[in-house]
């Protein structure tokens, strides 16, 4: 007999680590449009006159990279733009939030996501990571990684590495990449 699935906010931590595995797969040369598809959805949901810039940054946007097939984009909104406009027009059914500010206290950062489904990754998932304006290194990162082919492909190696220990555990394979996040990192303030 199969059982409902429970909502995703009542599931454990070891409950959506299994359910939402690291996983790993070859670049995919239609993420791009992907992308400009979920950038227009959200233009539209939330209007151009709350936006100061859409980007799309991540794995998913170095070409020929290996990645977690998860579209990152960051959604830099203006400073008179509260974040609770955001949340009420993104929010289901589009989108979900995860780390839903309380309404006194914007943070420096927001994410909502979408493809998320209470049996598994649907076939496109999205993260959005609302921030005010700002020079963002996730956005450098990529360009780095972009113009430095050998590291791209070091962080490949690291990444297929990491994930035999840590399918299941997507901090201990955020943490395995510290190191050489660092590294490039400082590599770029050179």
């Amino acid at each position: 007999m199969n059982s409902i699935p429970k909502p995703l906010g009542q599931l454990t931590s070891a409950e959506r680590a299994m359910l939402f595995p690291v996983v790993l797969v070859e670049y995919n040369p239609e993420w791009p449009s992907w992308y400009e598809e979920e950038k227009e959805n959200i233009v539209r949901l939330l209007g151009v006159e709350n936006i100061v810039r859409i980007s799309h940054y991540g794995s998913t946007a170095v070409p020929g990279l290996l990645a977690k097939p998860i579209i990152d984009i960051l959604l830099e909104i203006k400073d008179e733009t509260a974040f609770d406009k955001v949340f009420t027009s993104l929010y289901p059914p589009e989108y979900m939030c995860p780390n839903r500010p309380p309404s006194s206290k914007p943070p420096l950062h927001m994410m909502m996501v979408k493809g998320y489904t209470p049996t598994g990754f649907a076939d496109r998932v999205f993260m959005i990571h609302i921030r005010y304006p700002g020079v963002w290194e996730e956005l450098q990162f990529r360009d780095y990684l972009i113009a430095n082919p050998d590291d791209a492909a070091e962080y490949a190696a690291l990444k297929r590495r990491l994930l035999i220990e840590f399918e299941h555990d997507l901090h201990g394979y955020t943490e395995g990449k510290r190191d050489f996040v660092l590294r490039i990192r400082e590599k770029m303030t050179r």
